[in-house]
């Protein structure tokens, strides 16, 4: 177990989903987790299946101490760019904790700014990190239930399916009707589809 872990008694894991895609907001999951209740299975929600995502995901919200999920909106992220807007994401998760941490320990190289708590930035920590891990699936499994709701309020982009990633289908749909509210301007392959539209007109 690495030497951060062992010196205190409430760690934070943090991590997000959503960063990549090209529509909706970014969400960020905080997690401190119960030592008396571990929980088998935690890893990097991106080897897990979907099933297994969720089965998981409700045993955290069940068996940790404290978890949050919160999020940037696709406004934000256009507004202070992906970072930035990943960051204001994970500070309000941490912030949205019942139970003030001792430590935080985030996945990837950077740390939010006015957390007022000790944290480390781990790269690939969701491996490491039981906390980070079930942070990791939190996030996870909330943006994708956030992208079926898209996808029922607009079936012809195919959010069920590609979960707001720029795959081919999604591009496809792009093209053909144009981007939908959630789409992220900043993002080059919305913004040039809205620049060409703009051309025509």
């Amino acid at each position: 177990m690495p030497l951060f872990q062992q010196v205190a008694k409430h760690i934070a894991g943090v991590d997000e989903a959503g960063r990549g895609p090209l529509a909706g907001p970014v969400f960020a999951a905080a997690v401190i987790l119960d030592p008396s209740r571990p929980i088998d299975g935690l890893m990097d929600s991106k080897r897990l299946s979907a099933q297994r995502r969720e089965e998981l995901a409700s045993l955290i919200r069940s068996q940790a101490l404290s978890w949050c999920v919160a999020q940037a909106s696709r406004a934000e992220i256009d507004d202070v760019n992906i970072l930035q807007a990943t960051l204001l994401a994970m500070n309000r998760a941490v912030h949205g904790l019942d139970l003030n941490p001792e430590q935080v320990i985030i996945d990837g190289r950077n740390i939010p700014a006015g957390l007022g708590v000790d944290a480390i930035a781990v790269v690939k920590a969701d491996q490491d990190y039981a906390q980070v891990a079930a942070a990791s699936i939190l996030a996870k499994t909330a943006r994708d239930q956030w992208c079926l709701a898209l996808d029922e309020k607009y079936p012809e982009y195919g959010f069920a399916q590609h979960k707001g990633y720029g795959t081919a289908l999604h591009q496809e749909r792009l093209k053909e009707f144009g981007p939908c509210p959630e789409h992220r301007r900043s993002f080059a392959p919305v913004r040039r589809l809205l620049d060409d539209l703009q051309g025509r007109g």
